[in-house]
């Protein structure tokens, strides 16, 4: 079946692509992509939940693809958690809909858990894609990822406007390939490498030879062509943007309360080298109605790596508790 074309909603402020399949009376599911991602990320994903009945709506968000965000530096906050999960429920909004099942993948994951702690009334269940309940840290990220991993770490260097973005739109095609690629190594064997080639410095390795780059790529030429044309369009800064909303949305999250009163799923992939199963651990003390499972011989990129897995364990837990 072929990816759906877009329609657009207006909601806080932008202009939202939306892409659809299912049922219109089905149960609402929406698909959060993170980054490098787009709504496309969860091709594999829409036809398989839209088969088993839900109503499956993948949004291009805020900054990504057809999604265009506010543009220059000074637009940086406009990209923090309260206007990603604003954006989404004034999706619901425009769709006419009370509330739906959040679903979310790498940073998609991270707005989803919040659309459960700020938007409570519009979410109905949570499924985290790699992406666990992160319940808020003691200090600001930004300063304790630069003080465990150094200035190269991928997301530090990401907070220096302008300077990412131009590495990475310089060679759009290449750029996809780099980022889509299967896990090079098991979780085991990252961990066993010394620690100076476990400071999660990506882009160092981006200077390199496309030859020396490990892992193999995830992407067919279609689905290349079709990243490629999405983020020449859009480029990379909207999407950086969320990661320079880190500090922001720290301070912003204060006296939070913790607590996902919805049922919640949680699917890991044994060898992401990020956002690790181990994340996942004690996730239960913030989200009571929790099930879990880990996805084996799966790196980051979980719906294009293994999406008959993922596909099984979604509709699976969705049938039991929303059928």
């Amino acid at each position: 079946m072929a990816f759906p074309e877009p329609y657009y909603v207006k909601t806080n402020g932008i202009d939202m692509a939306v892409y659809e399949q299912g049922p219109k009376d089905g149960v609402p599911v929406v698909l959060c992509h993170g980054f490098p991602e787009l709504a496309y990320s969860w091709r594999h994903q829409l036809p398989a939940l839209a088969k088993a009945g839900f109503r499956v709506i993948a949004p291009d968000q805020r900054g990504y693809g057809n999604t265009v965000g506010p543009k220059g530096p000074e637009a940086v906050p406009l990209y923090d958690m309260k206007h990603l999960t604003d954006d989404l429920a004034g999706m619901l909004d425009a769709l006419g809909l009370e509330k739906a099942i959040f679903a979310g993948h790498d940073w998609g994951g991270i707005v989803v858990w919040q659309m459960a702690l700020r938007h409570p009334d519009r979410v109905s269940g949570v499924i985290g894609v790699n992406t666990p309940f992160m319940p808020r840290s003691p200090i600001d990220p930004i300063e304790g990822m630069r003080a465990v991993f150094g200035e190269d770490m991928y997301i530090v260097f990401f907070q220096k406007y302008g300077e990412a973005d131009a590495l990475l739109d310089k060679d759009v095609a290449r750029s996809m390939r780099f980022w889509y690629r299967k896990s090079g190594m098991t979780l085991a064997e990252f961990d066993a490498r010394p620690a100076s080639e476990k400071n999660l410095a990506f882009l160092k390795g981006f200077a390199a030879d496309e030859s020396l780059w490990p892992g193999k790529v995830l992407l067919n030429e279609e689905e290349l062509a079709y990243y490629t044309a999405a983020f020449r369009k859009s480029g990379f800064t909207g999407g950086i943007n969320w990661y320079r909303n880190f500090s922001r949305n720290w301070k912003d999250s204060e006296g939070l309360v913790e607590k996902v009163s919805v049922p919640s799923l949680m699917i890991s992939a044994a060898d992401d080298i990020v956002l690790r199963p181990s994340m996942a651990d004690g996730m239960e003390r913030f989200v009571p109605d929790l099930e879990k499972h880990v996805i084996p011989e799966c790196g980051h990129w979980t719906q294009a790596e293994q999406p008959e897995a993922l596909n099984r364990l979604m509709t699976d837990w969705l049938k039991r508790r929303f059928g």
